[in-house]
């Protein structure tokens, strides 16, 4: 399947399931949760083993209107990644978990400030990870991030 099926599959099922959604349950919730803040503390040790650990081979990470799968993401842009969280300060909020059978997706605002490469960052965002759950593990099928200046 190409990236552009996989996205176009990605955004069809989501569509299909937040018509029909149920609140995880508190069991589920914390471990999607586990996985995605998992995820994001090994960006900030910069442990890239870790990180990569928690995306399925077949994920897909969505930003500045690229796609990448999780082989190109390993090779292009998570060293970027993890250099990033590793130099500013990016608080979390809002954060909700949606459920469905063996389909989870989260959502969460993401507000951050630093200094990257000489720059200073002061941007907010917004996060949308879909998981699955497959053989009692939950793993990161897909990552959308999306972030603009703060204040405009």
């Amino acid at each position: 399947m190409t990236i552009t099926g996989k996205t176009l599959l990605i955004a069809s099922a989501l569509a299909a399931l937040s018509a029909s959604s149920t609140g995880a349950n508190e069991k589920d919730a914390a471990e999607v949760l586990s996985v995605v803040h998992s995820f994001h503390a090994a960006l900030t040790r910069g442990d890239a083993q870790a990180a990569l650990m928690l995306p399925a081979q077949d994920a897909m990470i969505l930003e500045s209107g690229s796609a990448q799968s999780r082989q190109e993401y390993a090779r292009e842009h998570l060293g970027e990644d993890i250099a990033f969280a590793k130099a500013v300060q990016t608080t979390r909020a809002n954060e909700a978990v949606y459920h469905e059978g063996n389909v989870a997706w989260t959502t969460a605002t993401t507000r951050t400030i630093g200094t990257f490469n000489s720059r200073k960052i002061d941007s907010t965002g917004v996060e949308l990870m879909v998981l699955t759950k497959q053989d009692g593990e939950w793993r990161i099928r897909a990552i959308h991030w999306s972030s603009h200046k703060a204040g405009t």
